[in-house]
Formats: C-alpha cells, structure tokens, sequence
C-alpha cells in the first residue's frame, strides 16, 4: 500500500521526471506570520498582498495588483474554514468523498465466477518438519489435507523459524502465537471429520502490520502508533479466516509504509542481511525469503510489493486496483493503495488471491469481477509484448561541465562523488540488463512471440504527487500537531517533510493531474487490447506508471547475481533497490489488463516453471 520514495527518486532521475510539488499554500504563509508574532490571538494572520506574491512565486503564474486587491476576502474567508474541518478529527478510515476507477469509458468485465483449477501436486513428508519450509502452498495443502502433516506441528514449526530468525532479519513486529494456535486446533479437528476448507486451510501466514487483526497492536510500523489497537479485523484477514489460514505473525512495514525502517530498526534481506529487505512489504517479503511463513500480504501503492519482492528473491502479486478490499487496512492513498500476496511462487500467489478477492460493502472501490484462476490455461495463445526501450543499453551521460574556477574545494568533492556513485549505479545497471535480456531469451525459446511495445510517452513521475498530497491528508493529524517528529525517519526524503511539502500543492494542480492520469488509463489500456500481457524491467518506469492506471502485475525471481557482480556500495542508504552484489536475487516483470490477473498469472508461471529461480533459497546461519 506504500512505495519506496528513496527507490523512486532513484528512477526519475534516470528517465529525467521532474517534481510538480507547485507550492500555493497561504495557509501556511499565515501560520508562519503568526508564529512571528503577526497575530496577536489564536486565529491565522489575515492573508497580505505580500503572501500572495510568494506563494504566486513559488506556484510559478504572476498576479496582478488590482488581482491580488480583489483575493484577498475570498482568501481570507476560504482559509477560515479549514479549521472547521479540522475540528471534525477525521481519523485514518474516513475515504474522501470520491471513488477512483481505473477502467476507461466502454471497458467491461467479466463477473462470471468459475471454479478455480489448480495444479496437482503430490507432496512427500520428509524426516525432518522444517525441511518444510520453504515448500508451496499445493505441496504444504497436499500433506495437510492427506492428513501427512498437522496445522499445529507446521505452525509450531514456522514460529519457532519466526523467533529463531527475527533477531537477525527483524520482520516481526507480533507473532501471534495464541491466536495461531486457536486456529490450527481448529483445522486440524475440521480436517479429521472431512471438512476441508481449501488449499489455505491449515496453513501459517504472515500480515504486513497494517492489517488490523482484533486483539493484537496495529503499529503501521510507526513510532507514535506501537500500542495502536483496532477492535476489529480487515477484510482480508476475515477472509483468510474463513479459508481456514492461520496467522502466524504481524509483519513489520517501514513507518507508515515507506522503506523498510521501522520503529524499532531495520528490516533485513534473507540473501544478504547487511542490506535491507526494502520496502514497505519489507517484513511479508523477508519473512518468505527466510522460509518462516508458508505466505503473507503486503501492500503496494507504488513498488511496496514489487522492491521488497525484488531485493527478497520472492513471488509477489499487485492485482488490479479495486480487486481485493482494503477495509481494515491502513490508508495511505486512497486512490493508489492496493493489497497482494507474496508469496514463493505464482501459483502461491493465484491460490491467496482467491481467497482474498471481490467486493466489499465498506470499500467502494472494489468491483465484483471475476478471478478465474485455471493452472492448465494455455498460455502459448497469448499474445505477449515487451517493452524494448527498458531492455536497450542507457544512453551514455552528458559531458559534465568544467567546474568553474570559483568552484570550492568542497563543492568539487561533492561533484566527484557524486560521479561516482552514478557511474557505479550505471554498471550495476548494465549489468542486471543481462538477466533481462535472458529472460526474453528465455521466453522466445519457450515459444513466445514477443512484440514490441511501448509505454505511453506522458510525464509519469509528474503524476505521483497525486499520492504524496492523498497521503498528507491521510495523516494530516502527524503534521499539524507536530507529532510527526515521533516517526523514526526525519531526512529530506522521508514522510515529515513530505507532508509538509505535499502542504503547499494546489487544488487545481491535484485535479489537472488526475485529468493527465486518466489520458495515462486510456492509452495503457489501448496498449492491452494490443497484447494479453507485458514483460518488463521491474524497476524502470512502468512501475510508476502501472500504479497510477491500476494495472496489474506480477513480480518473479530471475536468478542470482553472479561473483562477477559489481560490489554493492558499503552501506545500504536505501536510494536504490538495485544496489546488488554478488550472490543476490533479481527479478522480471509481467503486466496485464485490468481485471485479466488470471492471464498474466498463468504466463509469469510458465516461466517460472521453465526457470526454476523461485526454488532458490537463502542460507541462514
């Protein structure tokens, strides 16, 4: 349900997206004068000339004098009313009074449910319980259902993996021990008279703590939140009762969904815990990597499932936007927030996604389509497309300009460095694109007739301070009273200051850039009537653009780099998911139609079957 800024950042500056944070908030001009001792009550100084030239400064137009003369009572009278609103405390659940519909005019869905059709796997019970580990949903199902295997014994043995493993990879904020147990118990003796739920039933899972579950703290992985309760538990996590799942833990998510840094430390990647796990699925992602959940859900708003998924060597999930409800969770952008499986591999993925998905009476986004898995799917009839300007070599940079001669000492060291660390960032780069390339080798060799795509040309990055400003609001409390300083993250990229910042946004750019967001919807979409599905890069632009239109996609492992890999820098500052090093997992991408989840599932899994790069495991000491 978040995205990882840092990572962000890191990718508009590759394809040159600039900021579009367009300051015009007055409010906060007057705030500042009264802090100056401008107003000699509790009320906001009264709006100036002077405050409308620097905020008209700062918002790029120019007013007139006979203009600003006539704002000035409307000014002043519609900045008067933010402080009835504020009154209201209107708390993390309350949506605005908008509903986001990623479909263009004239797209239909199909609502026809079918039973799903899964693989048929026959599991063999080893001597040793935790050889289980790292075994598939259909496996782990088999030995539960043929009774091989209790509910209990296996969720034993994965919060024994989640105690004996937290202290290194910290993924876990509450293992919920007691309720876990309860629930086993109950499956095992459902189990023993014949009513078998499912695939899930039985099964230990992992929630990315920002799914409330009744009974157990809701921190949203935030300082100021750690005893947070809700008396109530998310959709998700009632539908996954219901399959008879059994949670085993609350995993941790970087405060209020951003990274991987939580308030009481740093998640770990499994492959190589001097790097974190990212984020903000950064426990759900760590904690299947380590082999201590048979699954979890994380969110994504922009890349929280797909980085930690990527850094991880996971399978991860984002459906279509308005597929699986969100009642429960915690809000972040109420147009962009989206929750998924990750999981070992897609068929994992398929399995939790049905438990998990259809409308939801309390989240009006969610739309009643169907999710028709089917394992036996041909895949060889659809018709599949790859974006070719995210696997072509990067343009060289431009020649850095002389320094000037007036440039200082520390200036020059500032530059050098910098210029380092892009050129150790572009060999990283080039040498990922291997395992790109590979994979569309990988594809024609398995019969895939790629076609050349590519992604529509519109200021993308632009777009993404539609979820800072969603964002702001969501948490307008922090910022307003100052408890934002109780978050463990205080840097210039972090959620304080993007709060504040998201402050000084206009209205009107808000609206102008969800006009330019529905241009973005109706040109992807042209895209998917073109091809079924999309492979591409995992971390290059489609990622910010996917997560504006809603589409879905579906994250896999790749491989592992190899010796040769470049060195990974010496400390994980989180700028970029891509830092690598020897002996660590990459990933591809496949995209899909809105709602056609199914398709695009059944394509990255014949991959992953042709692959085998999910069967990798980290060594854990």
């Amino acid at each position: 349900m978040s995205f990882d800024r840092r990572a962000f950042l890191v990718v508009s500056a590759r394809f040159g997206l600039a900021s579009t944070l367009f300051p015009g908030a007055l409010y906060t001009l007057a705030a500042q004068a009264q802090s100056q001792g401008a107003a000699t009550d509790k009320s906001l100084a009264k709006i100036t000339p002077d405050m409308i030239d620097q905020a008209a400064a700062l918002a790029g137009i120019t007013i007139a004098p006979d203009q600003k003369t006539m704002m000035l009572d409307g000014l002043n009278e519609q900045r008067s009313g933010y402080a009835a609103i504020r009154k209201l405390q209107l708390p993390n659940n309350v949506p605005p009074a908008y509903v986001f519909d990623p479909l263009p005019p004239g797209a239909t869905v199909d609502t026809t449910k079918r039973e799903p059709v899964y693989s048929t796997a026959v599991a063999t019970m080893p001597a040793n319980l935790e050889d289980l580990a790292f075994a598939t949903i259909p496996e782990l199902a088999d030995l539960v259902r043929r009774k091989k295997v209790s509910s209990v014994d296996l969720t034993q043995m994965y919060i024994g993996r989640l105690r004996k493993y937290d202290s290194q990879l910290h993924f876990a904020i509450t293992i919920t021990e007691e309720r876990a147990l309860t629930k086993a118990r109950e499956a095992d003796s459902e189990i023993a008279v014949g009513k078998y739920r499912g695939p899930l039933h039985g099964l230990p899972w992992g929630a990315k703590d920002l799914l409330a579950v009744k009974g157990y703290p809701t921190t949203w992985g935030a300082g100021g939140f750690e005893k947070q309760t809700i008396d109530a538990d998310a959709t998700v996590v009632q539908r996954l009762d219901a399959a008879g799942a059994v949670l085993v833990a609350k995993t941790t998510l970087g405060a209020l969904a951003m990274g991987d840094r939580w308030y009481l430390g740093r998640t770990r990647n499994p492959w190589n815990p001097q790097q974190g796990s990212s984020g903000s699925s950064a426990g759900s992602a760590s904690a299947v990597s380590a082999g201590c959940v048979a699954f979890a859900i994380g969110s994504e708003t922009l890349g929280s499932i797909s980085s930690p998924s990527t850094r991880c060597g996971v399978t991860g999930l984002r459906p279509t936007f308005g597929f699986v409800p969100r009642t429960g969770a915690m809000a972040l952008s109420w147009t962009m927030d989206k929750l998924g499986p990750i999981c070992r591999a897609v068929e994992d993925c398929a399995i939790v996604l049905s438990a998990i998905y259809g409308p939801d009476e309390q989240d009006l986004a969610t739309r009643d389509a169907a999710f028709n898995w089917n394992a036996n799917l041909d895949w060889k009839s659809l018709r599949v497309g790859y974006i070719a300007s995210e696997f072509e070599p990067d343009k060289p940079p431009a020649e850095t300009e002389k320094q000037a001669a007036a440039t200082t000492q520390e200036e020059k060291k500032k530059r050098e460095k910098h210029e380092r660390e892009m050129a150790a960032f572009r060999a990283r780069r080039a040498y990922d694109r291997k395992y790109d390339l590979a994979a569309l080798d990988k594809l024609r060799a398995m019969g895939v007739n790629l076609i050349p795509v590519k992604l529509p040309d519109l200021p993308w990055g632009a777009m993404t301070a539609l979820l800072t400003a969603e964002a702001a609001a969501a948490f307008d409390e922090l910022t307003t009273t100052g408890r934002d300083k109780l978050l463990t993250e205080q840097g210039v990229e972090d959620w304080p200051n993007d709060f504040r910042i998201a402050r000084f946004y206009p209205a009107v750019e808000y609206v102008q850039a969800n006009r330019a967001r529905s241009l973005g919807i109706r040109q992807l979409s042209e895209l998917f009537q073109q091809v079924d599905a999309i492979v591409a890069s995992t971390n290059s632009e489609q990622l910010v653009a996917t997560n504006l239109t809603g589409h879905p996609a579906v994250i896999v492992p790749n491989g592992l780099r190899g010796a040769d890999a470049p060195a990974p820098p010496e400390v994980d500052t989180g700028d970029d998911d891509q830092i690598g090093g020897p002996g660590t997992p990459v990933s591809i991408t496949f995209l899909g139609g809105h709602y056609q989840d199914a398709k695009v599932c059944a394509l990255a899994r014949a991959y992953q079957e042709a692959t085998g790069f999910h069967k990798l495991h980290p060594k854990l000491s």
